[in-house]
């Protein structure tokens, strides 16, 4: 237990000052496990290497145009990696893009519903990701979205070994609808937007609150307070 505050201490060190502030998070980590970084520097994520395997089901939803997380996870491990994003410069980039046999694209986004969403396109044209939740500017496009049950089921999944998420603000409702749906998770790594919402830090916090009751135990928080990762102790395949 000593141990698991020691690396709550200095894995959120960065971010103390701004939670005494009130405007950042601090949470205890309340699993100790091996961990591995994959991905560049701005699309990072932590993984608990030891128990993948190479028949893992990888999701990786929200790619943009960096899938150094989705390659090292292939490289690593020899498995494969289902992606998803309908943004329409993530598409168009992947599409110029020479990618190995383990990587399985799909041109559309993950939601609480399935059916058309409007994704609004940053204000800034050298940026990628656009949102369901910000709107970042006027624009926007329409684009094709589907629950991760409705997906599961077209790719003939039961379960999934690795969830990793970053879907621009629209992770708290997938969040809700994955736990209502009883959707087998083992590995959940989420990037959470509070600085999307009004009320941002108290949704994440909720959110958490909610994975952890569901038996989702926290074991990463990268120095920013955004990227967490969970493992879901009570995963049976």
């Amino acid at each position: 237990m000593m141990k698991l505050y020691f690396e709550t201490f200095i894995n959120n060190a960065p971010r103390i000052f701004k939670l005494l502030r009130g405007s950042n998070l601090f949470f205890l980590l309340r699993h100790s496990c091996p961990k591995i970084m994959l991905g560049n520097k701005n699309a990072q994520f932590m993984v608990n290497p030891a128990i993948i395997s190479e028949t893992d089901i990888v999701y990786s939803v929200g790619i943009g145009t960096d899938i150094s997380f989705d390659l090292q996870m292939i490289e690593k491990f020899n498995l494969s990696v289902f992606a998803f994003d309908p943004t329409p410069k993530s598409v168009e980039w992947l599409s110029r893009q020479q990618i190995p046999y383990g990587f399985k694209a799909f041109p559309y986004g993950l939601a609480n519903y399935t059916g058309d969403a409007d994704f609004y396109l940053p204000e800034n044209n050298n940026f990628v990701s656009a949102s369901m939740i910000s709107k970042q500017s006027e624009a926007f496009t329409r684009v094709k979205v589907r629950t991760l049950d409705d997906i599961m089921k077209e790719l003939g999944h039961t379960y999934i070994d690795i969830l990793k998420m970053d879907i621009e603000g629209a992770e708290y409702d997938v969040i809700e609808n994955i736990l209502g749906s009883g959707i087998q998770v083992h590995q959940l790594l989420v990037e959470y937007h509070h600085r999307f919402h009004p009320k941002g830090i108290k949704k994440t916090r909720e959110s958490i609150e909610k994975l952890e009751k569901a038996g989702f135990a926290l074991f990463y928080v990268s120095p920013n307070g955004e990227e967490f990762s969970f493992i879901n102790l009570l995963f049976r395949k």
